[in-house]
């Protein structure tokens, strides 16, 4: 049964946070079947606290009870992790790796060989059941851990699966893109709060509007360009406002944010 995944977290940071409180919430599995480790006790802490799992000081008593392991660790800390954990890895266990920038065939390299592992870039909105991740199965991953990995990604939003040369784009894009999105919502609130609104109202309607239209995008399939024209009406105060926007290189600098990201990713991974 689902509810009987055993998964277990390498970091206990925020994001292995999020998708331990989302895969609870999705009915993936259940707190006394999550395991979490880490040096950090403000982290082993905070983990426990909110999902209700297990934690450990070692890596070690993790492995040993989890048949998923997802590696939450730092991209700089991935091959000391892999190191000291690959003795224990076993042909059972499927490796998740969420560090940013690290690929594949390093993931394999610092492991036993024939390790079943898959790479994903997952977003923090996965603590509200809304991610948006991307994955890419390694070469001795089976069909079924793709499907378990996107069951388990879909429990917290939606999930792709891409070719491996496709997730640093997913970073620079999904990954990433929480940040640009708040940075939006804090500046039309901004905006509101220069035009007379109060800071509560304007970020609370700031922040519903970002929900409202990406809703509508999902919802309706039409093109994000479609529905900005729904809105655009000839001489009106819309028209006005995008004509500041694309005065200002909003467009450019967004599209811009996202290559950038992409091709940090890639360094970090030393590709």
């Amino acid at each position: 049964m689902v509810n009987q995944l055993k998964i277990g977290f390498l970091g206990a940071g925020k994001m292995a946070t999020a998708l331990a409180m989302g895969f609870i919430k999705g009915s993936q599995t259940t707190p006394d079947n999550i395991f979490a480790s880490d040096f950090h006790q403000g982290a082993r802490s905070h983990f426990s606290s909110q999902t209700g799992g297990i934690v450990f000081e070692d890596n070690d008593s993790v492995i040993e009870r989890a048949g998923i392991l997802f590696i939450c660790v730092k991209p700089d800390q991935v091959a000391g992790v892999l190191k000291q954990a690959a003795a224990k890895i076993t042909p059972d266990h499927l490796i998740i790796s969420i560090a940013a920038g690290i690929p594949i065939k390093k993931l394999e390299e610092a492991l036993p060989s024939g390790s079943r592992v898959i790479r994903v870039m997952p977003n923090t909105p996965a603590l509200v059941g809304a991610s948006a991740s991307g994955f890419a199965l390694g070469a001795s991953a089976r069909t079924e851990d793709g499907k378990i990995t996107q069951q388990l990604l879909n429990a917290v939003g939606v999930a792709f699966e891409f070719k491996e040369s496709l997730l640093d784009a997913v970073t620079g894009l999904s990954g990433s893109g929480p940040a640009y999105a708040y940075l939006i919502i804090e500046a039309l609130s901004d905006g509101g709060v220069a035009a007379g609104l109060p800071r509560d109202a304007a970020t609370r309607l700031a922040a519903q509007t970002m929900l409202g239209a990406a809703r509508m995008v999902l919802d309706t399939g039409m093109h994000p360009g479609a529905l900005k024209d729904m809105v655009t009406s000839p001489g009106g105060t819309t028209i006005e406002g995008i004509h500041e926007l694309e005065k200002a290189g909003v467009r450019a600098g967004l599209m811009n944010a996202v290559r950038a990201a992409t091709e940090k990713s890639k360094k970090l991974g030393g590709a």
